[in-house]
């Protein structure tokens, strides 16, 4: 790849197929293989031995630890974490003597989601909007926007801020705030939540786009 300028940044250990589609700014890094029919957008990064198959459509801004395999029949928007090790299945009944390689299930994470380390995601669901799956979470069902995830199987336990921090203390009209942001956000009717002063396809404003604090110095 020495000879060939191109848009994105492999590293010389990756391999990536010709027929892969990969966004300006994406950094695909050591032994990572992005595989023909991949769909990436720009800005992503690709940590070490991490797999995306054919058929993957993966958005914008997406960060992929290492060791993360993306199988086909994944959809992943933009703005996601994948974090490291976490699991993404595409078949529910997987069986080395049963050939199902046109059965492959649809798996949406949607934009702004966290997939903690070491989680598993079931395939066929979908993760909402800024949703966070939790450490070690096994989530085999649907997850709403905003949810805190954690456990196995997966329950949702907390409502969270688009900053990854629990949303508490509702006042007199339901309104919940982000201890890091300051945006607000309403259940605004059983199981929806939704901030009230950004749209959820917006993306943060700069000055909110760079913590300044640990999550632990919100426990105080």
């Amino acid at each position: 790849m020495a000879d060939e300028k191109l848009p994105y940044f492999a590293h010389e250990s990756a391999y990536v197929d010709e027929g892969a589609d990969i966004g300006e700014g994406t950094n695909i890094w050591h032994f990572a293989h992005i595989m023909k029919g991949a769909k990436i957008g720009a800005n992503c990064i690709f940590g070490q031995n991490t797999n995306v198959a054919g058929g993957v459509t993966i958005g914008d801004n997406v960060k992929v630890q290492n060791n993360v395999s993306i199988y086909t029949g994944t959809v992943v928007e933009d703005d996601v974490f994948l974090g490291p090790s976490c699991v993404l299945t595409n078949v529910t009944n997987p069986r080395s003597q049963v050939n199902r390689h046109g059965l492959y299930e649809t798996t949406v994470i949607r934009r702004g989601a966290t997939i903690g380390a070491n989680a598993t995601i079931v395939c066929g669901i979908e993760i909402g909007r800024y949703a966070f799956i939790a450490a070690g979470a096994v989530v085999a069902k649907n997850a709403p926007d905003y949810a805190m995830m954690v456990g196995v199987p997966g329950r949702r336990v907390a409502w969270v801020s688009r900053h990854g921090l629990p949303l508490k203390n509702p006042d007199s009209d339901g309104v919940m705030t982000c201890p890091e942001s300051g945006l607000r956000y309403k259940e605004v009717e059983p199981g929806l939540i939704r901030c009230l002063d950004l749209d959820e396809e917006a993306p943060l404003p700069p000055d909110l786009a760079v913590g300044e604090k640990s999550y632990d110095s919100f426990k105080k």
